[in-house]
């Protein structure tokens, strides 16, 4: 067996973006305001999970599990 067959792993391509929490133009964009409403706290619920994102006094967004 070569050297050559040992080192046959692909390189993966290139990310597009390679910070995934930056900021995109095309990201769909709600308001803070929108999205809590009056209670200023809604829970979501993701992969059945539930997580709790509320403002606070400071106008803070915290999401907890």
């Amino acid at each position: 067996m070569s050297n050559r067959d040992n080192t046959t792993a692909q390189a993966e391509p290139p990310a597009t973006n390679a910070n995934p929490a930056s900021i995109l133009p095309g990201d769909r964009r709600i308001s803070s305001q929108d999205l809590l409403g009056k209670s200023a706290r809604i829970v979501i619920i993701h992969q059945g999970q539930e997580y709790l994102l509320r403002q606070t006094q400071a106008g803070k967004l915290i999401l907890t599990k």
